[in-house]
């Protein structure tokens, strides 16, 4: 008689068979027993699966807030991408050279609190997946090398976003009129804490190692092998993808070294963030800079309708954190 894994490969491909083996897991995580699927029941001659036993009411909460944390991250994506124009175009139209938070002060002025609200939601949701794939590796990045350097830009951008989702918030209630210089404000905050120096720079070389890992996925398109392939191995989504990842690594760069030279000389006056790297990158670069950032603008809206999107188990999460769902 023949095995699971047997009857399991005549069924379907590599993702057929992902999606048997992912079901199986979830049924454990949720607390039944093994998933009795398709391939067991034909290797059995059981005829037919046996039905999963009914989610508890806790269980289908959490499994329908995953699902909207999903749409939630999409509209993320899609906010980064209106974020990312907006800085290209204030370059283009005004040659103003402005950072996330000024960009999202102009959203605000142009779209109002329900413009804000929408990012604000999106930002959060995107920070939330973000740092939950750095924690649980929910994208798969694996052990090695490769995987950790992508966890660690996970994490990063969790943070980011997270901000940026505070910032939001603020703008909507009329807090944070003015964009400020956030990489200085950083900085000297940093600098208040015992071995502030020290973190200043290790924050630098982290944001440093950042961009080169922008640029390594620039060299290997690796930003396409989470799209849908309906759309993946389209020319002018990876041409969009490697103009955008390049701007933001050269960016990343530079404002990297601005910190790791204000941890170094104990002064918070030479961080800088992106407007302050766009800035140092002065005409007619700034201009070929801007360009990628527009490019990456278009690209993450790509994103927001194509990329594969693990779901983040809030279970899990819960579990991790002290609160199990199932209870």
């Amino acid at each position: 008689m023949p095995s699971a894994r047997s009857i399991e490969k005549r069924i379907g491909g590599p993702r057929t068979r992902r999606r048997i083996r992912d079901s199986s897991k979830a049924a454990k995580s949720h607390g039944g027993g093994e998933l009795f699927t398709p391939a067991d029941s034909i290797a059995t001659g059981a005829g037919t699966a046996r039905p999963l036993r009914p989610l508890r009411p806790v269980e289908r909460s959490t499994v329908t807030a995953s699902a909207r944390l999903t749409a939630l991250t999409r509209v993320g994506f899609a906010a980064r991408g209106l974020l990312y124009v907006v800085i290209g175009l204030l370059i283009f139209r005004s040659r103003r050279s402005e950072g996330p938070s000024g960009a999202l002060v102009e959203l605000g002025r142009s779209g109002g609190d329900p413009l804000l609200l929408a990012m604000a939601a999106g930002f959060a949701a995107y920070g939330l997946w973000r740092l939950a794939d750095a924690a649980l590796d929910i994208e798969g990045h694996g052990p090695g090398t490769r995987g950790i350097g992508g966890r660690l830009a996970a994490a990063v951008s969790g943070i980011v976003y997270s901000v940026l989702a505070w910032q939001a918030f603020r703008l909507m209630d009329s807090l944070g009129a003015a964009a400020g210089d956030g990489a200085e404000e950083g900085a000297r905050t940093a600098l208040a804490l015992p071995g502030g120096p020290l973190l200043l720079v290790l924050a630098g070389a982290v944001l440093v190692g950042a961009g080169l890992y922008q640029l390594v996925k620039v060299y290997q398109c690796s930003f396409c092998d989470r799209l849908d392939p309906a759309v993946a191995g389209e020319p002018w989504v990876r041409w969009m993808g490697r103009g955008g990842y390049t701007a933001r690594g050269i960016i990343f760069i530079v404002s990297g070294f601005f910190i790791v030279s204000a941890g170094l000389d104990s002064r918070a006056s030479e961080a800088g963030g992106m407007e302050e790297a766009l800035r140092w990158l002065d005409s007619p670069v700034d201009l070929a800079a801007a360009a990628g950032l527009l490019l990456f603008g278009l690209f993450s809206l790509v994103e927001a309708r194509f990329r594969i999107i693990h779901q983040v188990p809030l279970g899990q999460l819960a579990r991790a954190a002290g609160l199990d769902p199932r209870h």
